[in-house]
């Protein structure tokens, strides 16, 4: 498989994992050292950043993930070990873009290492 597959696969599998809260998935596509970064995070002020085991974790407690969503690869950018790609994604309550930063880790699989993502929730229809 080539590294451009091995990339949207675990991209894939991201966005599956989140989508059916599968704490298993996503702590084997996530690298240890993984972040998500938001500017605004759910109606915030400020960057928050929250690491693997407390993304893991709300996860696992619903706070989110658990919708199913659809998903586009709007840009896929790699050099040697480390990758980039944009993603549109949509679910019945939220619009995402998400930028995703991935590193051919140790263990020669691609993880992602940083999730900064955009979140416009879908008004309500009336």
């Amino acid at each position: 498989m080539t590294d451009k597959l091995r990339i949207e696969q675990a991209i894939k599998d991201f966005v599956r994992g989140g989508d059916n809260s599968d704490t298993t998935l996503l702590d084997r596509v996530l690298h240890k050292d993984f972040r998500v970064t938001n500017n605004g995070f759910m109606g915030t002020s400020g960057v928050t950043i929250i690491d693997k085991s407390q993304y893991l974790d709300n996860i696992e407690k619903g706070v989110f993930g658990g919708l199913p969503r659809e998903m586009e690869i709007l840009q896929l950018d790699q050099s040697d070990k480390i990758a980039s790609v944009k993603l549109k994604i949509e679910s019945s309550e939220n619009n995402f873009i998400s930028y995703n930063s991935l590193v051919l880790d140790a263990d020669n699989e691609w993880k992602i290492i940083n999730n900064l993502a955009v979140v416009t929730p879908k008004k309500a229809a009336l």
